[in-house]
């Protein structure tokens, strides 16, 4: 049966899918929910839809007592200028690499599954930060039900490797599939479409909103055992099917380690706008970080949402005709821009 999706609904499930905060995501469900058609042809998504209404609901409204009788929550509220999850097989170096980009406390040790719960930390890069969750590993024993829930606001991946061991190419072929089996999939791409999870050739598909395309960027760790190991991610790559782009790292050395927040930042078109007060200096030290094509509007969301509903205009410094230009709601910005906002 053709599903026949409104154009409302697109636009509800578009807005779900660039949500971050789960208050939003909670109400673009129900606007998803309340507009989609109902028939026999939606109504496993209209169940899975109610069912995700149902989590997220327990979530905010309770999440002492969510945490209680659920377990500890394993998803980790984004922040930064984007959340990148780090997945990889048991005793990759993902814990001891996560712990030497962010300074954080993640627990190392020479044996398997030493994370057993998401821990965020912050790559700092330039005046901007990225989030990196250390998850804990992947494996055939070690599946995590919740993996799929943990990498919902999740902009991309590092999948973390060790490539002196001998099963390497195992542990990609058994964290992809572990990952399938939970709507995640792993792509070398790190421009999306809006339409990446639509069928061409059945044009009446129903695309599965929570199913998530993950960015992928492949670190080689314990690159200063490895004698050639620019080669050796070659080979990786060409026997497990992937073209992943990689970094060859070392926790030791510290090789690697400037290129990775340098890549982050260009791969996800990363966009720095400083905000002023009217007379007074803008602030260089912590600016709102939002995506190339974004607009004043955006910055302005994220500023404060009363100000971006009565945002009136912006005064531009940066990449406007002249100093203090006055823009609209609808300007695109670019990266290093100061905007003066005025609702």
């Amino acid at each position: 049966m053709p599903a026949n999706l409104s154009r409302e609904y697109k636009r509800a499930e578009s807005d779900f899918r660039q949500a971050r905060d789960a208050k939003e995501r909670l109400a673009h469900l129900r606007e998803m929910l309340r507009t989609i058609p109902k028939h026999k042809g939606t109504e496993h998504l209209q169940a899975d839809i109610k069912s995700r209404i149902k989590q997220l609901t327990e979530e905010i409204a309770s999440p002492k007592k969510a945490a209680g009788r659920s377990g500890p929550s394993h998803v980790v509220r984004s922040e930064g200028a984007a959340q990148i999850a780090l997945i990889g097989p048991p005793n990759s170096g993902k814990s001891a690499l996560h712990a030497r980009l962010t300074g954080s406390h993640a627990e190392v040790g020479p044996y398997p599954f030493t994370t057993h719960e998401p821990l965020p930390g912050m790559l700092p890069y330039e005046d901007v930060h990225f989030q990196l969750i250390d998850l804990p590993p992947l494996s055939a024993e070690h599946s995590l039900p919740w993996i799929g829930n943990a990498l919902q606001p999740a902009d991309g991946c590092l999948l973390i490797l060790d490539l002196s061991a001998p099963d390497c190419i195992d542990h990609v072929q058994t964290i992809r599939s572990i990952l399938s089996e939970r709507r995640v999939a792993l792509t070398e791409r790190w421009e999306l479409t809006e339409d990446e999870d639509e069928d061409p050739d059945d044009p009446d598909a129903i695309a599965n909103p929570f199913a998530i395309t993950l960015p992928t960027h492949l670190v080689a760790t314990k690159a200063d055992i490895i004698a050639d190991i620019d080669k050796e991610i070659d080979v990786l790559q060409e026997l497990a099917g992937t073209q992943f782009p990689a970094t060859a790292t070392s926790v030791t050395t510290g090789l690697g380690f400037e290129r990775l927040g340098e890549w982050l930042f260009e791969a996800l078109h990363v966009v720095r706008v400083y905000t002023k007060a009217p007379g007074r200096p803008h602030d260089k030290e912590k600016p709102f970080t939002v995506r190339r094509g974004d607009t004043v509007y955006d910055v302005a969301v994220l500023v404060h949402k009363d100000i971006a509903e009565s945002l009136k205009f912006a005064r531009l410094w940066g990449s406007g005709q002249f100093s203090g230009q006055q823009v609209g709601r609808d300007h695109i910005v670019s990266d290093g821009d100061v905007l003066e906002l005025h609702a």
